[in-house]
């Protein structure tokens, strides 16, 4: 929590509220970027799962985005064009408006209904208001805080219908105990995460059944058979990996809740998500390109769409086929104590989600900024201590789904064809939004 409060206090203090010293506004897109890194602190410390995660970026981004588009009449409303959303709340002809105060109203009155820490959201949202009510007339300051208020407030209704407080509180997954079928793995042997995510609302594609792929190779206790040779590959990977694998791995590990364990005691490691690492390349994609309030507004609007619609069909996938995990597998087969590199999260493997949204991810920055966009992804610098350089955000996510191979956790076959189904998710998204009139 210590490490959390100077993250807040160095890196958003700084970005934002000495502005007020200067005596002019922020930039628009400099508020929106921190206001996402405020917001993934926070899912952070709050330990949400990464399907859950997903969808408290999607709703904020696009509440954010609704509100910025105001500021230039050539873009044109997402949430007309998703599924469930009421008519966005407008300004008011003639009267100024600042559309970044409005998007940072509506982005935080979304946070506070998806998230725990709100006192945390309340110390850095006041910082932010404090810097344009020092710079704004009242009744501009006001209008804009009114705006952002009704849109967030529209978006989360829609939030509300989406299905997630319908399927709180369900029965617990626990697997089954039948060859090849999911059970849970060691060391904590958790029970499945978020089984229920397959049947959300989707916000823009048809069902989480699109795009579906066939089953994976069945079980078989034969040494010659596809299935066996996928765990002993995983297994035999794992113990030579070299540095470069072992560093890839790990970079795009992701897992939001790792349970460290040094004899009787046993603490949790928090790290970004895999949403939050792909949100974390947009804002990088955004300053490198010295992106507007709009641009970026649209860039974490659409990654964010791309993360929720893809996590949602990965999720039905893993639970329709209750694959079994490589650790699993291995333990039975090959090597009793046997565990991977990186821990195995709490949920079936066929797909890959990391595989997944990554691809889904990559296919909107990619129409959104260009192929071949290099950059120095530091997303996770702060958290793990590295960074890595890559020629696209194609080859990022290539680089992402490999990673789960290498890592132990995915058979290689799980990796490329989540990969795929990510890009088809990524491509309808982009070819049916229309952004500009």
């Amino acid at each position: 929590m210590k490490y959390f409060k100077i993250i807040i206090a160095v890196a958003l203090l700084s970005g934002i509220a000495s502005c007020k010293h200067q005596g002019a506004l922020p930039a628009d897109a400099d508020v929106l970027n921190a206001n996402e890194d405020a917001l993934t602190h926070v899912i952070i410390y709050d330990v949400f799962t990464p399907p859950v995660a997903s969808r408290i970026y999607a709703y904020t981004s696009l509440a954010s985005y609704e509100a910025m588009k105001y500021a230039d009449p050539k873009y044109n409303s997402l949430t007309a064009q998703l599924k469930g959303f009421a008519p966005m709340p407008q300004p008011v002809a003639g009267k100024s408006y600042n559309f970044a105060l409005a998007a940072t109203k509506a982005f935080f009155t979304v946070a506070h209904k998806v998230t725990f820490s709100v006192d945390t959201l309340n110390k850095y949202e006041n910082l932010v208001y404090s810097s344009y009510k020092n710079s704004l007339d009242d009744s501009t300051y006001i209008r804009s805080i009114d705006l952002g208020q009704r849109i967030g407030e529209t978006v989360s209704t829609r939030a509300m219908k989406d299905n997630y407080p319908q399927t709180r509180g369900k029965p617990k997954y626990i697997g089954l105990n039948v060859p090849g079928k999911w059970r849970p793995t060691p060391p904590d042997y958790m029970d499945g995460v978020e089984f229920c995510w397959g049947q959300m609302h989707t916000l823009l594609i048809d069902s989480s059944t699109i795009f579906m792929p066939g089953p994976p190779p069945p079980y078989s206790d034969d040494t010659s058979s596809v299935f066996f040779k996928g765990a002993k590959a995983v297994y035999d990977l794992n113990k030579h990996l070299t540095k470069t694998q072992d560093t890839i791995a790990r970079y795009w590990d992701d897992n939001p809740f790792v349970v460290v364990h040094n004899g009787h005691m046993m603490f949790a490691d928090k790290k970004i998500t895999p949403g939050g690492h792909w949100i974390g390349i947009t804002t990088i994609a955004c300053r490198q390109t010295h992106a507007d309030g709009i641009k970026t507004a649209q860039a974490y609007a659409l990654t964010s769409i791309a993360l929720f619609e893809s996590f949602i069909t990965c999720w039905e996938v893993k639970y329709k086929y209750a694959y079994v995990r490589p650790v699993t597998v291995i333990n039975d087969k090959i090597e009793k104590n046997w565990l991977p590199l990186l821990q195995t999260p709490p949920f079936p493997e066929y797909t890959a989600g990391h595989s997944t949204i990554s691809a889904a991810s990559a296919t909107v920055l990619t129409h959104e900024f260009g192929d071949n966009f290099a950059f120095r992804d530091t997303s996770d610098l702060k958290y793990i201590g590295l960074q890595r350089d890559f020629k696209s955000f194609k080859k990022a996510a290539e680089e992402t789904a490999i990673s789960r191979f290498y890592g132990g956790i995915h058979f290689l076959n799980s990796s490329l064809t989540g990969a795929n189904q990510g890009n088809q998710v990524g491509e309808l998204i982009w070819q049916r939004l229309k952004l500009t009139k």
